[in-house]
């Protein structure tokens, strides 16, 4: 019996949001896996994992999939590797809903060439969803609060001393809110070019001199950061 069915392309955090995400909206969800090991950590999740070549005809998938209420995201970390799997996806699938992650405009027009029913950018959507909310009335109010009246949450910036424990360190690596009760927004580098914390790109930062954070969190926690990574620049 063909199912309603949510298929994820790629070995990633990504494809485990997205499937955690589904769970409730289909009737089978399946995470294909170009990584060997990928299968143990998705089977933690109670998701499905099966492996899968490029070059496959996708002939197998016909047999259980209702193409009409079923989904696919291609979202492979190679940008060559994610464009030829939505060509050959579309190309056996005229009718599925493809929804493709790029990490760059350049990418998502070559996507939405392959034959991607929609492409979301990975940075800019981070970028646009908080400028989104920041339309929001409430959410305006919380920012102002924060910002400009007495509030208890407070946003700062904190530069990163030559001294830092952390320097050499991946950003990745380090759990903020648990070692300092503070959100780390996002990062500054020396250049001056920013990113969202929780963007792709930034995961593979390595902590340098004069990175610059952007924080949010009580007096007393900020205080704290401070005192273990740097100074105030605020």
């Amino acid at each position: 019996m063909k199912q309603k069915t949510a298929l994820i392309f790629g070995y990633n955090d990504y494809a485990l949001e997205i499937a955690k995400n589904l769970k409730n909206g289909y009737e089978k969800i399946i995470i294909y896996t170009l990584e060997s090991d990928a299968k143990m950590i998705y089977e933690n999740h109670e998701i499905e994992v099966r492996s899968f070549d490029l070059s496959d005809n996708w002939s197998n998938i016909d047999e259980y999939i209702d193409k009409e209420s079923s989904i696919a995201f291609c979202v492979l970390e190679d940008s060559a590797e994610n464009i030829f799997l939505t060509i050959s996806l579309r190309s056996t699938f005229a009718d599925l809903n493809i929804i493709a992650l790029s990490n760059n405009k350049q990418t998502a027009s070559k996507l939405q060439m392959a034959g991607a029913n929609k492409v979301i950018p990975l940075v800019q959507t981070t970028a646009e969803m908080i400028d989104e909310m920041l339309q929001k009335p409430i959410v305006k109010e919380v920012f102002h609060t924060i910002l400009f009246e007495s509030g208890a949450l407070k946003i700062a910036q904190v530069k990163i001393n030559e001294h830092n424990a952390y320097i050499g360190k991946g950003i990745a690596e380090i759990d903020w809110s648990i070692k300092y009760g503070v959100v780390v927004l996002a990062l500054v580098n020396k250049d001056m070019s920013s990113e969202f914390i929780y963007s792709h790109k930034i995961k593979h930062h390595i902590i340098d001199k004069d990175d610059l954070f952007i924080i949010v969190g009580y007096a007393k926690d900020i205080k704290e950061f401070e005192n273990m990574t740097g100074s105030r620049c605020d």
